[in-house]
């Protein structure tokens, strides 16, 4: 009979049943031997047994502790000792090696149960080189303990039998704690792995199921075998130990060691050759298949071979939005080494960092709709962030291999401190160590040093800047008439009319003017008709003049006196033309802060809180502080201070009247509300200041903004880190090479780019007076030329009506007056002679007009007629008097032929 002691943890209620089902499995194999168990719950300090009669040859420890204490007994007694893990300590081992294999330093275990919990923190103290945190049992509290783990933990795994997979995993999804799928290694303590519930899911995370070879190696069957369902690993290993510790018992005979004798002087013979069979014996079962004994300890584990499944790692997705690859087999876990298939290769592990940052345009903002939603990540719900510090922690990230978290600060922005002492925003989260470290718009101040470390800047100097809209001018086409105002204009006209009416009388009344004297002017001269008299006075504006002048020394008196005035009015009109155009264009409120500190028209804000609104404050407390020394030593008493007794206060006043003006102004709660308070003053009377690499960010996207004066209190931006943290030097190590590959001169051209300037309008006329500016020139130029086709329109019609009134009498031609008779009072008469009668009687002057002959008795008085000379020229009549003063309808006289007649 063998008697055999198994000593369990007082956790392991049922290794004592599962033990006996073994041996009797066993026995049935092993003949010749019976087995005296007992079972012994181990105490951690000594080793009791149950009553004095037990008796002891084999000691089976079977506890997750490799105890010194039971192995050293067992050698002092001489007696054979084995350490079995039927825990799972072999699968926390297995995953360990895949965690090493993929370079991990920490990681989160996750086990369903606190038995699983306790036996893994004993494997963790004796022998692990990972930084492990154990949690069991997840539940809402321990999701918020993982969630709050700083830092972020490399891997999180998870060691369970698939039904309870399936609720760890479901409650850490929704938890969220499943935010990086790649982070997460799954070992199924099962060969039901097939029911895994996010397989399909989750492709990312890392899979070891146990192979259908381990279930061959356990039973000690060739491939292909059938596996029993149900089929549990450890009690097939314990079979596999106790069937081979009988074995060994039958050929090696055995001492047996009582309960009473506690302090035994084992004979030295039996000793050596028990020690010996059992080193043999040890050897042997590190050698074996169904074994895995590593070399930094006796336990005697099952060999476990695990499949690993995941996304291949050639086979990524182009896009974070595409669905990633499906898993499949990429290689094998056996006796702790990974053993990869061809061109696959394991995700080499990242670290984890959570950085901080908040809002500031262009370096961090949420990506937004047009609607002002924010946009978010389809898979993880996080909020989209852009920006300058965006794009750089991206490219710190490939440069140092690590993954990160972009956190917003709880409370605040950048960082406060209350008059406590106490910080908020991105500075007081450093110091709880909420985030690892901070990438923002964060200004390197002494304050700021003195609870956190700043790594090398990665920005020029920036400083304070003052932003204004730029003045909108009334575009008007008729602005050249606004050079003078409206009286003028009219004094003007009244001028034209006083001269033209003038000059009309003028030539109507003196003697001396060419209509009233007719013997010194015979020649054709101008009349000055009323109508001439205007004409006369409004071409005199032009560079032709008026024309011909009057004749009478009055008119010309008045003509003189009238150019001195036009040409003064002209030049007079040109030169504020000119002014006015160039003064219009140079016009700018405020060159500086000192200016704007002195005017009261324009006022002006910055942020609340913001370190621009610090910045005043302080200095204003500065000034505070100069006056109140100023002051004493002023007022004192003694002579050697009388060198400071001055009449006026030698320091000037100025940020005192700023910070009170813009508190006047009320502070912003953004930049964005700024901005937007200073594009929304038409006349440019109100300024912002702030940030300069802010202000210049939105001068280079708004045509209305421009900047005033220098950029003022000038410091560096910078990463805040921990006090004393290791990713100082890193950090700026690798900000350094950046500088180096001139990374930071294309980002900064990526976001401050003034190419979107060169679309904006031209408002300055800064290339040349606009069409707007005189465009009434050319309207009253297009005013004319309508008038004076309205004006040929009218003479046109006022032309054909007096046509259409006109009494027009047809006269035959000559050659056909034989046959063309005029019939008139009842008598007919040749009209030939009739017209030849008229005309001869016009040549014979002192006859009257003889009545017409016809026949024998014309032709003679015809005849006679030609004797007569003709005279070379005729007056008709004694005066002229105007045909339509007798006959309204007669309009001209004609005189036919004008060739002689004979």
């Amino acid at each position: 009979m063998l008697p055999q002691v198994i000593v369990h943890e007082p956790e392991q209620t049922n290794v004592p049943s599962t033990a006996v089902a073994a041996i009797k499995k066993v026995l049935t194999k092993v003949k010749g031997i019976t087995v005296q168990d007992y079972y012994i719950e181990y105490d951690r300090n000594r080793l009791q047994f149950v009553d004095n009669e037990q008796r002891v040859s084999l000691l089976l420890d079977v506890t997750w502790i490799d105890s010194k204490y039971i192995s050293g007994a067992a050698r002092e007694f001489g007696v054979p000792y084995f350490h079995v893990d039927l825990s799972v300590q072999t699968y926390v081992k297995l995953m360990e090696a895949f965690l090493l294999a993929r370079a991990g330093n920490d990681v989160v275990y996750i086990l369903p149960n606190l038995q699983e919990v306790d036996a893994t923190i004993y494997l963790l103290i004796t022998d692990s080189y990972l930084r492990a945190i154990v949690f069991g049992e997840l539940d809402e509290d321990t999701v918020g303990r993982i969630t709050n783990i700083r830092p972020y933990p490399a891997f999180y795994a998870v060691v369970a039998g698939t039904a309870q997979m399936n609720a760890i995993l479901q409650k850490a999804i929704d938890g969220g704690l499943v935010r990086k799928p790649e982070k997460w290694n799954l070992l199924f303590t099962d060969m039901e792995s097939d029911k895994f519930a996010y397989a399909d899911s989750y492709p990312e995370m890392n899979r070891l199921h146990l192979d259908v070879s381990t279930c061959c190696i356990l039973l000690q069957q060739l491939l292909p075998c059938i596996c029993p369902d149900p089929f549990d690993p450890m009690e097939a290993h314990l079979e596999n130990v106790l069937e081979l510790l009988l074995q060994w018992s039958v050929e090696v005979p055995l001492p047996v060691v009582h309960a009473l004798n506690c302090t035994p002087e084992p004979d030295p013979e039996p000793y050596e050759r028990a020690t010996a069979a059992q080193d043999a014996l040890q050897n042997k079962m590190g050698s074996m298949a169904q074994f895995w004994i590593t070399q930094e300890s006796d336990m005697v584990r099952p060999n476990l071979n695990l499949s690993i499944i995941t996304s291949p790692t050639g086979q990524n997705s182009t896009s974070p939005l595409q669905p990633p690859p499906a898993a499949t087999t990429i290689g094998s876990l056996v006796q702790g080494e990974v053993v990869m298939a061809s061109n696959e290769t394991l995700r080499p592990s990242k670290r984890f960092f959570r950085i901080g940052t908040t809002e500031s345009i262009p370096w961090a903002y949420r990506k937004r709709r047009p609607t002002g939603e924010i946009l978010r990540h389809p898979a993880t719900g996080e909020p989209i962030w852009e920006g300058y510090c965006i794009d750089f922690l991206h490219e710190l990230s490939v440069v140092m291999n690590f993954d990160y978290d972009l956190v917003a600060p709880r409370n605040g922005t950048f960082g406060m401190r209350d008059a406590d002492g106490k910080w908020d925003g991105l500075i007081g989260e450093l110091v709880v160590g909420e985030i690892d470290f901070a990438i923002a718009a964060l200004k390197m101040t002494a304050e700021r040093e003195e609870v956190v470390d700043f790594v090398a800047p990665y920005f020029e100097q920036t400083g304070i800047l003052i932003a204004m809209r730029k003045p909108v001018r009334e575009t008007s086409l008729f602005k050249f008439m606004t050079v003078l105002r409206l009286e003028v204009w009219l004094s003007i006209l009244l001028a034209i009319v006083a001269t033209a009416v003038m000059l009309w009388l003028l030539d109507k009344f003196s003697p001396y003017s060419a209509k009233n004297n007719k013997e010194a002017y015979s020649y054709e001269c101008r009349k000055f008709t009323l109508k001439e008299s205007f004409w006369f006075a409004l071409t005199s504006f032009t560079p032709q003049g008026g024309g011909e002048a009057p004749k009478a020394l009055s008119g010309r008196t008045l003509v003189a006196a009238y150019w001195l005035f036009v040409v003064l009015m002209l030049a007079t009109f040109t030169a504020n033309l000119a002014a006015f155009l160039t003064v219009e264009r140079m016009q700018t409120p405020v060159q500086s802060l000192e200016q704007l500190s002195r005017q009261s028209r324009i006022k002006y804000t910055v942020v609340k809180g913001s370190d621009t609104h610090d910045y005043f404050r302080n200095m204003k407390h500065a000034e505070d502080v100069l006056y109140q020394m100023w002051r004493n030593l002023t007022l004192s008493s003694g002579n050697d201070q009388a060198q400071y007794r001055v009449w006026d206060y030698p320091i000037k006043e100025q940020y005192i009247n700023i910070l009170s003006a813009i508190e006047t102004a009320e502070p912003v709660a953004t930049a964005a509300d700024g901005f937007r308070r200073v594009n929304e003053r038409l006349d440019a009377d109100f300024a912002f200041i702030h940030d300069s690499a802010e202000i210049r960010y939105e001068i280079s996207r708004n045509c209305n903004f421009t900047e005033v004066g220098e950029v003022f209190a000038e410091q560096p931006y910078g990463i805040a880190v921990q006090q004393g943290s290791h990713l100082q030097d890193e950090l700026s190590f690798f900000i350094l090479e950046l500088q180096k590959k001139r990374y930071f001169e294309s980002i900064t051209a990526k976001f401050w780019n003034n190419s979107a300037r060169g679309q904006c309008p031209n408002t300055d006329d800064s290339e040349g007076i606009t069409l707007e500016s005189l465009g009434g020139v050319f309207i009253a130029t297009l005013v004319g030329l309508a008038l004076a086709m309205i004006t040929l329109l009218g003479e046109v019609i006022y032309y054909r009506r007096k046509e259409s009134s006109r009494n027009i009498v047809k006269v035959a031609p000559f050659g056909t007056a034989d046959g063309a008779l005029d019939q008139r009072d009842g008598r007919r008469f040749a009209l030939k002679e009739k017209s030849i009668a008229a005309v001869r009687h016009l040549l014979d002057l002192g006859t009257t007009p003889p009545k017409v002959r016809v026949g024998q008795q014309q032709k003679e008085h015809l005849n006679a007629g030609k004797k007569k000379a003709i005279p070379k020229e005729v007056t008709i009549g004694s005066k002229f008097i105007s045909a339509a003063e007798k006959q309204q309808k007669l309009s001209y006289i004609a005189i036919m032929p004008r060739n002689p007649i004979h």
